[in-house]
């Protein structure tokens, strides 16, 4: 029996949203699930699918509260799922497993945590490796759901993430791996969202700074490699068992990460910026009888416009009140135009255009910078052009009311 298509999610904590504003609509939502609009896997979940979570889905690992993330009576999204999973293993607790280094390492004092490591072993030895095998697990169940319901699997993988750990043959590759310099490498002048990315910094670093000491930026940015190449491996996994249970003519896949990262840009080792490097973030989508696999397409979107899209893909109604739009359009031709996409942080709000991106501080102060240009965002051309600033900081004004 054909149990319609199927939809694995994979996401990670929430990048520019305050932590506050998502735990209060959390309790809200728990009172009330009418009294806002669904999440996207109730959403699913409503309409017949089996909602499953495996991993760092949203904030917390596993998806719930409590002072060690794993009380089951508070739970992050209520409403939203089936199943909400973490195998915390060795790493005793969810949030152990968040920060862990291999053989159940957690983090207690970050200054006595190393900042990078690769020691050699199965994929096990780190936490992602145990967390893909349950996610295996869960797609398998539900594959062979005996009343063939279609099911919406998130599968949240936590590298490359602080502190940057990967079994040592995940780091090989790189070792003495030639790797590109470090694009607008400076600390910017004049007023930004630059930080002293303190996330980085708390982490046993053995005295050395990456500002300062080129040999040991590149070390980090070669275990930051052996991370992502470790991710890759479990998305790979889980292509695979696609493959094995017949899934994949079925199957809406979607694969994006919830921010970016600067590796030595703007003198930032961090997100929490409103620079490009903090907010772009890869997005790769797949379905059955796309008409262009593999191609590449350079229209701007937002991480918003994945729930119309998988609503519009899926063949569901989308509900009132789903921010973004439908990427099929995009999907269907790479080179259909896309839209601005907006974000915002503690201290200010950002407009990304084709050509430009405007950030607005809470004070007023702007920063213009356009991307056609070799020195991008080092060069602040809010003075300028006012007009154009004025026109984006409208925009923003309208959208991030």
């Amino acid at each position: 029996m054909n149990a319609g298509p199927k939809v694995r999610r994979r996401a990670g904590e929430k990048c520019g949203a305050s932590n506050g504003a998502l735990f209060a609509r959390a309790k809200e939502l728990a009172k009330n699930p009418e009294a806002t609009a669904p999440s996207m896997p109730a959403w699913f979940r409503r309409h017949g699918y089996t909602a499953v979570s495996v991993g760092k889905v949203s904030h917390h690992p596993g998806g719930w509260g409590g002072k060690d993330w794993n009380d089951l009576q508070d739970p992050e999204m209520p409403h939203s799922w089936n199943r909400r999973l973490l195998p915390a293993g060795d790493w005793q607790h969810p949030r152990g497993w968040m920060h862990g280094l291999a053989h159940g390492e957690i983090r207690k004092n970050a200054k006595d945590m190393d900042v990078f490591q690769a020691l050699e072993g199965p994929d096990t030895i780190y936490p992602d490796g145990p967390n893909t095998d349950e996610a295996l697990r869960q797609l398998t169940q539900l594959a062979r759901d005996p009343d063939g319901n279609p099911f919406f699997l998130a599968f949240g993988i936590l590298r490359p993430h602080l502190p940057f750990g990967a079994p040592a043959k995940y780091l090989e590759p790189y070792r003495n791996a030639k790797l590109p310099p470090i694009p607008h490498p400076a600390k910017p002048t004049g007023k930004t969202t630059w930080h002293g990315s303190g996330e980085f910094m708390k982490y046993n670093r053995w005295k050395r700074n990456p500002n300062t000491d080129a040999d040991f930026a590149l070390e980090v940015r070669r275990h930051y490699a052996a991370c992502v190449t470790y991710a890759d491996a479990q998305v790979g996994r889980m292509l695979d068992r696609l493959d094995e249970l017949d899934l994949r003519d079925e199957t809406i896949v979607v694969l994006w990460g919830d921010h970016g990262w600067h590796l030595g840009e703007h003198s930032i080792w961090g997100k929490h910026a409103l620079f490009e490097e903090s907010l772009r973030s890869p997005l790769i989508i797949s379905y059955p009888g796309i008409p262009n696999p593999g191609r590449q397409t350079m229209s701007l979107v937002e991480t918003l416009d994945i729930f119309p899209t998988l609503t519009d893909l899926a063949g569901l109604t989308r509900p009132q009140g789903a921010h973004g739009v439908s990427l099929r359009p995009i999907l269907e031709s790479p080179e259909a135009p896309g839209h601005s996409a907006f974000g915002y942080f503690r201290n200010g709000q950002t407009i990304r255009t084709r050509t430009h991106r405007l950030i607005v501080h809470k004070d007023g102060h702007l920063e213009l910078y356009d991307h056609r240009q070799p020195d991008a965002e080092t060069r602040n051309l809010a003075e300028s052009q006012p007009d154009l600033a004025r026109k984006l900081a409208q925009q923003i004004k309208a959208r991030l009311k």
